[in-house]
């Protein structure tokens, strides 16, 4: 498919103007043994946080010498686990910025297959090339070409199909009266909505339906002189999961919100550049040297004069997102301070200690799948094999012939090996299950492949609700764990067996740091709690090009029931589907 690009001239943002984006022209007895790498305690107190009536003077820390490949497809096998709305990066001080941001970007595709865009400052100009697809299909030599200057930032999104989807494409750029501005965001505000309306009251007017256009527009009223504190200006008036990198002509800055729900790594090159990252893994690509994460509540400001950080606030107790090490970071990604790889191996040997069953052979659902199970089997003391063979050729269209193939979806991405699972004993490993569709599918294709029994292990705990923080889940109605229980979910995807890792089990594994991470999916406890009638769903609206007032794009919102309470917690609850 080929990618629609473009260069973006600068226009003008300001309290009653709109953004014009791209236009096509612990430790416990069963703690981690894992390697992780070292973790800096955040230098602030919360009674250090900024106050914009008196700000103090910045401290200086150191000084710095998914596919839409068709409705048949979709719901089959993709859509049938949540899905990260987003990858980003940012780079300053490497003359190769740009060719950087585009590797690191590689390594973060699995964040987001929809599109993908690079910004880069060449003597104070911004400049963009953005565009629909995979970032091998977006970016070419000549593309990159475009794109000089010793600094960039970088991001890759999931959202959903649209004519006009290249609005949406990230990063955002414009220019405001002190400057020009690029972002580029991870998350979902949970109070978009309200400052969008508020906005408009006052003649802002908006070209998207991202909630990460409010972020510019707030940064163009601020009142404050200095972009560090319009920036904070900013995200004081914002709610919910926040992990971005903004770049001006002169600065890269890295901000991520209180709770730290979404990742936000920094390292080095050996050129001194600094890289900001989602994960761990796109640092190793560029041979970037982890240095640590951008610590929830933190501002980080690089520019000539070195590394500034500041508090951003008074930060709550951590809320980092765990289906990060279930399922969205890559096993070799080091996520809020813990290998992902042995978090998994971790959660298999729990489920072959607490779910065990009589097998022959271990198999995994690839990719996500296959630490877990490589963990069960070694603790259950029998072999894993691969008993699936994912294809990672199917391309973004197909042709189904005539007489419908039952389970069609699934079998173009993955295939039975007979030959280990004829008469066959199965344990069957995945990371999780949402709707149950593409299980049932997996086991009626083991059976049919003459596996004896099948017994099925997720290595996660049942999800029963849906996220607002900036990950792609089904309303809780669609979530077959919140509707059923565990034996009549193994009765509908007819496996012999059906064990979930136990939710006590994962939070003994953490250890002391269990209560820094977010478990709104598990258990309806939800950190922040959407503050309006509505919440915005996420991902962007079906038709993410309507322009006008919020009544207008009434579709993209779905009611928030604010009634409910478990153990005290504001709950929220999504009705109506994605």
């Amino acid at each position: 498919m080929a990618a629609a690009t473009t260069t973006l001239t600068l226009p003008s943002l300001s309290s009653s103007s709109s953004l014009s984006p791209p236009n096509p022209s612990v430790q416990t007895s069963l703690s981690l043994s894992s390697k992780t790498l070292p973790k800096s305690h955040f230098p602030y107190s919360h009674s250090h946080s900024v106050s914009l009536s008196n700000p103090p003077k910045p401290f200086l820390l150191a000084s710095a010498a998914k596919s839409p490949i068709s409705d048949f497809f979709s719901g089959e096998y993709s859509d049938d686990k949540p899905r990260e709305e987003c990858g980003v990066v940012g780079i300053y001080g490497d003359p190769e910025a740009s060719r950087l941001c585009y590797l690191a970007l590689h390594a973060l595709q699995h964040r987001g297959q929809e599109g993908a865009g690079i910004v880069s400052v060449n003597e104070n100009v911004l400049q963009s090339v953005t565009g629909v697809g995979l970032v091998s299909e977006v970016f070419s030599e000549a593309k990159l070409d475009q794109l000089p200057g010793d600094s960039a930032i970088g991001h890759v999104r999931y959202s959903t199909a649209g004519s006009s989807m290249l609005k949406n494409v990230q990063p955002f750029v414009a220019g405001y009266r002190f400057g020009s501005v690029g972002v580029a965001h991870n998350g979902n505000l949970v109070n978009y909505r309200s400052l969008r309306a508020k906005l408009e009251d006052t003649g802002s007017i908006f070209n998207t339906s991202s909630d990460t256009e409010v972020v510019l527009h707030l940064i163009a009223i601020s009142k404050h002189r200095p972009f560090l504190l319009r920036i904070v200006d900013a995200c004081e008036q914002l709610e919910g999961a926040y992990s971005m990198v903004f770049i001006t002509e002169d600065k890269l800055v890295a901000v991520r919100d209180p709770f730290g729900f979404r990742p936000l790594v920094m390292g080095r090159r050996s050129n001194g550049a600094v890289v900001f990252a989602s994960e761990t893994c796109a640092l190793d690509l560029i041979e970037a040297t982890y240095e640590r994460e951008v610590f929830p509540g933190e501002v980080v400001v690089v520019d000539k004069n070195g590394i500034q950080s500041l508090c951003l606030m008074a930060h709550p107790q951590p809320k980092s997102c765990i289906f990060e090490h279930i399922y969205f970071a890559l096993p070799n990604s080091v996520v809020y301070g813990r290998s992902v790889y042995e978090s998994r191996r971790k959660f298999g040997e729990i489920l072959a200690t607490e779910a065990p069953v009589d097998c022959d052979v271990v198999i995994a659902v690839p990719d996500s799948g296959v630490v877990a199970a490589l963990g069960y089997a070694a603790k259950a003391g029998v072999a894993f094999q691969q008993g699936l063979i994912r294809s990672h050729y199917v391309g973004r269209t197909f042709i189904e012939p005539s007489q419908k193939i039952r389970d069609f979806g699934v079998k173009l991405k993955l295939s039975p090996v007979r030959a280990v699972l004829e008469g066959k004993r199965v344990v069957v490993v995945d990371d999780s299950i949402v709707r149950g569709t593409t299980s049932s599918k997996i086991v009626r294709l083991l059976k049919e492949a003459g596996a004896k029994e099948v017994h099925m292990r997720i290595a996660c705990p049942p999800i029963i609700g849906s996220c607002y923080y900036g990950v792609d889940t089904p309303s809780s109605e669609e979530l077959i764990s919140n509707r059923m229980s565990v034996e009549e979910i193994r009765e509908f995807i007819g496996s012999d067996s059906l064990a979930f890792l136990p939710f006590d089990s994962l939070k003994k594994l953490l250890g002391s740091e269990s209560p820094n991470y977010c478990y709104a999916c598990f258990s309806g406890n939800y950190p922040v709690e959407p503050r309006e009638i509505k919440v915005k769903r996420v991902g962007d609206f079906v038709d993410d090009g309507l322009n006008g007032s919020l009544e207008s794009i009434d579709g993209g919102w779905v009611q928030a029931n604010r009634n409910q309470n478990l153990d005290n917690h504001p709950t929220v609850e999504k009705v109506g589907g994605i």
